[in-house]
């Protein structure tokens, strides 16, 4: 018979600070989708050069994408025990 030891802590797959660190990436993530976001033209049937800006085409993705490599990160990252 297996006796459970009612003094353990439950133990995580992963430590506090990663998840902390995983809640930074998603907020990264989240600004990345945010900056994507806008540039509709004010008459639906006008084309609008708006959508062409160098932050929805350039910028945006880059972020988006350091969020996700910054979760990678987070997930890897092996803190110090004390």
């Amino acid at each position: 018979m297996i006796k459970k030891d009612s003094n353990t802590e439950p133990q995580f797959a992963l430590a506090k600070q990663n998840y902390m660190l995983l809640l930074i990436g998603l907020f990264i993530i989240v600004i990345g989708f945010a900056l994507m976001s806008g540039g509709k033209p004010a008459d639906p049937t006008a084309f609008s050069e708006d959508i062409f800006s160098f932050r929805r085409i350039t910028l945006a993705p880059i972020v988006v994408v350091f969020g996700f490599l910054f979760e990678i990160f987070a997930i890897m990252y092996k803190p110090k025990s004390e």
